[in-house]
């Protein structure tokens, strides 16, 4: 097995609460994502995701580097990338297409940005950077969203395109996001498919959301993944053909078992995919 490379499997976002565990009985997952983050610090959690590298594939998946904000990049964080990849040699690292600092405060949580001209010059120019620093190529992920901005000029799938065009990143498609984006917003989650580019996307990510009293759906990461996302999840099979594809799911964690027969679902539609081809 390449711990190099992403397997077109199903894997699993790993978290603390269930590294122990991993360690200890070595499952049957294809491979594995953390957030980059939490390793940091170093110490114990790192000593043990070196541990698990040894046997699985890892992407490292970041949560706190703004990309899109209006602010010089955090030279600090992005040594710290440049440490733990060193370490742990990923098969793939991702971050999100989001802004999350202003210039005096850094907010604790993934913002959107409006799709324009503007918008795109500057993230394509914020990637080429971090990808230069980093010395790899970064998937950028399609982000939830709860608000329209009134200058949005460019459909999603256009933009993310045109993100991967210009700057040679690639994509890590999040089909729940595309699926929630649809109900809240309006938007075609399935439009948004058929303006991907297929060669650039290397990573889809599938998960569930909490339906709030007000009828909005908020992307919680906190419950199974749910028939519609399953549904779309086949039409981007279809569409790019086989890609690694990774369960989340960061509340309400259930034990890790039922982890891997939710996984087991995501591989039973590649192995479909195979069957079909």
């Amino acid at each position: 097995m390449s711990l190099t490379t992403l397997p077109c499997a199903a894997g699993i976002g790993l978290r603390p609460p269930h590294l122990r565990q991993v360690l200890d009985e070595c499952p049957a997952a294809a491979w594995f994502e953390v957030h980059a983050e939490n390793y940091f610090g170093g110490g114990a959690s790192l000593a043990a995701l070196e541990k698990v590298r040894v046997d699985y594939p890892i992407s490292l998946h970041g949560v706190g580097l703004g990309l899109g904000s209006a602010t010089p990049l955090d030279a600090a964080h992005l040594a710290q990338w440049q440490t733990l990849i060193e370490r742990i040699e990923p098969a793939a690292i991702s971050e999100h297409l989001c802004w999350s600092a202003l210039e005096d405060e850094t907010l604790n949580d993934l913002l959107p940005l409006p799709y324009t001209e503007d918008a795109l010059d500057w993230m394509v120019a914020r990637v080429e950077v971090v990808q230069d620093i980093l010395g790899r190529r970064i998937l950028i992920e399609n982000l939830s969203s709860y608000v329209r901005f009134n200058v949005d000029a460019i459909p999603e799938g256009e933009f993310l395109a045109e993100l991967a065009r210009r700057s040679g990143c690639g994509l890590l498609v999040d089909i729940n996001n595309l699926y929630v984006n649809q109900h809240n917003l309006g938007r075609d989650a399935r439009a948004a498919l058929d303006a991907l580019p297929a060669d650039a996307v290397a990573e889809l990510h599938i998960a569930g959301f909490e339906v709030r009293e007000d009828g909005l759906w908020l992307d919680s990461h906190g419950a199974p993944v749910c028939e519609g996302v399953w549904a779309l999840l086949d039409d981007a099979l279809a569409r790019f053909g086989a890609r690694p594809v990774l369960l989340e799911r960061d509340r309400n964690l259930p034990e890790f078992d039922a982890l891997l027969r939710e996984a087991a679902q995501a591989q039973a539609a590649l192995d479909a995919l195979k069957v079909a081809s």
